[in-house]
């Protein structure tokens, strides 16, 4: 593998997200974090009024969306169909929640596009992140966005490198990859589409598509799409 295997064409399918023109002339997705906030702000008012609503500066709600009360959502944000923010939902701003995903309690979003049927549902943190359609995220799992000596980020795979010139940058999942819970996706970390990582992993760098992360000396490949490998 490479960090060529990582483009946004091959890790996410690009009609299930409301934000898909985003990524026109993108050849990464980590190439999309900066635009995120003005991008929701053009998209936002276009949106029609039958199916979405305004509610405060630059935040659009569509009707059949299930808010919680108790969630806080920060512009700019759009909220897509049938999405659920339960209790507690933390949303700083610059996310877009794609159709029938569910934000759990007490889950806090930020700079964040999340496909549609994505899951964060219990205790994550997702920060300046993409996760792809039906992308799963085990409770207490976050996406690390900073690193300690506040440095830029780098992608790696293996003894390749490339720059993103960021210097905050979480996870990007690809479509129908799953994180166990109480993970950590540290800083730039990419997972392949129909990825599994294991409960408890602390995850660096780039993971293949079709695999199972155990530790990073053990990434093995699925033996189909029903079985995995020992």
């Amino acid at each position: 593998m490479a960090i060529q295997d990582f483009t946004n064409e091959k890790l996410f399918d690009l009609k299930e997200t409301i934000a898909a023109d985003l990524f026109s002339g993108a050849e990464y997705p980590w190439e999309l974090l900066p635009r995120i906030s003005a991008f929701i702000v053009e998209l936002g008012n276009t949106l029609p009024a039958d199916r979405f609503e305004k509610r405060g500066e630059n935040i659009w709600v569509a009707k059949s969306a299930k808010i919680f009360d108790s969630a806080y959502i920060a512009g700019p944000c759009i909220i897509d169909e049938d999405a659920e923010i339960r209790q507690c939902a933390f949303i700083r701003g610059n996310a877009i929640v794609g159709k029938g995903c569910v934000v759990g309690n007490s889950c806090e979003l930020k700079n964040v596009i999340l496909f549609n049927k994505c899951e964060v549902p219990h205790y994550n943190y997702v920060g300046d992140s993409i996760l792809g359609f039906h992308a799963h995220m085990g409770a207490g799992s976050i996406t690390s966005n900073i690193k300690s000596d506040r440095t830029n980020v780098v992608i790696h795979d293996g003894t390749e490198k490339m720059a993103t010139d960021l210097r905050k940058m979480g996870a990007m999942l690809g479509d129908y990859a799953e994180v166990g819970c109480n993970s950590v996706l540290n800083p730039g970390t990419v997972v392949g589409p129909h990825t599994n990582v294991y409960p408890l992993s602390m995850v660096r760098g780039c993971v293949p598509a079709n695999h199972i992360y155990k530790d990073k000396e053990h990434v093995v490949l699925k033996q189909d799409n029903f079985g995995i490998t020992d």
